[in-house]
């Protein structure tokens, strides 16, 4: 082949391969996009400690999202555990951190979620940041964990939200909120290394606060959040997510949170049942013969579900009117 025929080759190839990558086919690293792409029929799993978790008792979040979504359908389920850390350390009744990862690896074959929101790391804003390496390689192992159990899930890290000072006796929380900061830093990076979407939740809820006393609180105690500090929480979170949420009516809105938390009763009691030493553990041979009945809220979920679908419907139609 002369010189002429192998430069003619080359080309051809060339322009094949660039063909080839047409825009569609260009897929941004998670880490690199500027809003989450969900998809119609996503199930979402919250994963974290105590800022997630208490997110079943106001509902504040998934009504925006289902309505920020649109047509699409999104089911919402929270394994969020107050006081759980990447070990699962809360999640561990009577044994190891291992025995909560164990527990959570149930409950994650159970729901096979498509796409996972973890939020971890509030510990840290009262420990020495010397404990980081050990927390992020904790981390990775947690995000290892939930791929393994669901293959191909979409994983979205965000960080704790700020802490607030409030007036005596409660402690002045600058120097925590400075940790959060540096946590924060860390996570960002760490989200890189994961391939995951980060959200500055930190940031978004204001960032580093000035000095002093909060003037008006979003929080009881300066670290768990008010429902009002929720509704502000969670319209933080959607725009970290790149969506906007259309202007329904309050009414509407408050008929769809009251759905939602209706919901998360059913499902909170699904996953963890009252007794469940009595159920499934060690004294089963009391009560055992009970378990049969926890799979029975299935269905009752599942009606949930419609019943916030239907009332999402309906607050979409009433934002679409003049």
């Amino acid at each position: 082949m002369n010189l002429t025929s192998l430069a003619g080759l080359v080309a051809l190839l060339c322009a094949s391969f660039a063909s080839a990558q047409t825009p569609e086919q260009v897929v941004l690293p998670a880490s690199a996009q500027s809003s989450f792409q969900f998809k119609d029929g996503d199930r979402l799993v919250l994963i974290g400690n105590t800022v997630l978790e208490r997110e079943h008792d106001y509902g504040s979040f998934e009504p925006r999202l289902a309505l920020a979504l649109g047509e699409d359908k999104v089911t919402v389920r929270n394994l969020a555990w107050s006081g759980d850390t990447v070990f699962g350390h809360a999640r561990s009744y009577f044994g190891p951190p291992e025995e909560g990862l164990q527990r959570l690896s149930v409950h994650l074959e159970m729901l096979k979620p498509t796409v996972v929101i973890l939020c971890y790391g509030s510990e840290l804003a009262f420990e020495r940041l010397g404990s980081l390496p050990e927390f992020l390689t904790g981390y990775r192992k947690l995000i290892d964990l939930i791929r393994s159990k669901s293959p191909g899930v979409r994983v979205i890290i965000a960080t704790p939200p700020p802490l607030e000072t409030l007036p005596p006796p409660l402690p002045d929380l600058s120097a925590a909120n400075r940790n959060l900061s540096s946590l924060r830093d860390a996570l960002h990076k760490f989200a890189l290394t994961q391939n995951a979407y980060f959200i500055d939740w930190f940031e978004l809820m204001g960032g580093l606060p000035k000095p002093g006393v909060i003037r008006k609180p979003l929080t009881e105690n300066g670290v768990h959040y008010t429902r009002a500090g929720y509704e502000i929480l969670s319209a933080r979170l959607i725009e970290g997510l790149g969506l906007k949420m259309p202007d329904a009516p309050a009414p509407a809105l408050e008929s769809l949170r009251r759905a939602v938390i209706a919901k998360d009763t059913l499902f909170f009691n699904r996953w963890r049942p009252h007794n469940e030493t009595y159920l499934f553990g060690f004294r089963k041979h009391e009560q055992g013969q009970n378990a049969k009945e926890i799979p029975m809220f299935d269905p009752l979920i599942a009606k949930a579900d419609e019943q916030i679908q239907k009332l999402k419907e309906e607050a979409l139609q009433q934002a679409r009117r003049p």
